[in-house]
């Protein structure tokens, strides 16, 4: 009955989606005095969750967890970002970085709360909210 949820799978998707969009920023931002170093960055959750099958397989943690399935997270794809001209090659602009930043925890805050808004209907139409 409550095997196929996709909210659930969307929200986990979105929520990985965020997580591996901050850890490019990151890496940007800590390579911002690199010289010769080009910004990445990772195509728009709603791009990638469109353009991905209509079947997302739930992941394991550990083993043994989730039927015995091995993790295998979803890799977003990377790209070059537009660079920002600095004199010594470097095209990170540390402004832009904290705005993509701010922009991810907001992504990742919405999955959070479509899962627990998603937890919450479950529980009440099970009587136990």
């Amino acid at each position: 009955m409550f095997s196929d949820l996709n909210v659930f799978k969307t929200a986990y998707a979105m929520a990985t989606h965020a997580g591996q969009r901050q850890a490019v920023i990151a890496r940007n931002m800590a390579n911002a005095d690199t010289p010769g170093y080009q910004p990445r960055d990772i195509e728009a959750f709603k791009t990638a969750f469109e353009n991905t099958s209509a079947k997302t397989e739930m992941t394991a943690t550990r083993q043994g967890h989730l039927n015995g399935s091995s993790p295998t997270g979803q890799n977003w794809a990377e790209y070059e970002a537009e660079p920002h001209g600095d004199p010594n090659g470097n095209g990170v602009s540390l402004e832009g970085e904290m705005l993509k930043a701010i922009e991810v925890k907001r992504q990742h805050d919405r999955a959070l709360a479509i899962y627990r808004s998603s937890i919450g209907i479950l529980r009440t139409s099970l009587g136990r909210g």
